[in-house]
């Protein structure tokens, strides 16, 4: 990507109910917030296909609209040519990461593909961002903490780089 190009990123959890969408809903807002509809692209996908074609769960969007967020994306899972169509594949953890890499063919495809939290700045103890599936509202609470320093960190990187 040559600066001053549209930027495409493209967030990946699991199924695309949880992580993903949130950090989707929350970049877009920060997208809109800095008016660079025109500069930046975002979306999200999930490895597996389980919940193609349903909205975020219910728990992540009620914790989202508690933050002044709409996570109402419609899910989807990873297909090829997002390795060649995005710049930046962001996964939420070590196993999201794995799987995306496998499906690259090249070092190019490899390389756009980074941990969300490399890009935190507030949270350096958190190496992935959990799953919050399985638990309670802190576990959402906490997605939506990590989720929103990423995003800040993944913007004024964007920016920086690439604009």
């Amino acid at each position: 990507m040559k600066k001053g190009e549209k930027t495409s990123v493209l967030f990946i959890c699991l199924g695309n109910i949880c992580r993903s969408p949130a950090a989707e809903g929350i970049m877009q807002h920060l997208v809109d917030k800095a008016n660079a509809n025109d500069r930046i692209e975002i979306d999200s996908a999930g490895i597996g296909a389980w919940h193609v074609g349903e909205r975020p769960d219910r728990r992540m969007r009620s914790h989202g609209a508690a933050h002044g967020y709409n996570f109402n994306s419609v899910a989807r899972q990873i297909r090829q040519d997002d390795l060649q169509r995005f710049d930046y594949i962001i996964v939420m953890d070590e196993e999201n990461f794995y799987d995306v890499s496998r499906m690259a063919k090249t070092e190019s495809e490899r390389n756009k593909v980074r941990m969300m939290t490399d890009f935190c700045t507030n949270h350096p103890g958190h190496k992935a961002v959990p799953d919050p599936y399985y638990g309670g509202d802190k576990g959402f609470e906490l997605v939506i903490e990590l989720l929103e320093d990423a995003c800040e960190g993944l913007m004024k990187h964007i920016i920086q780089t690439c604009h």
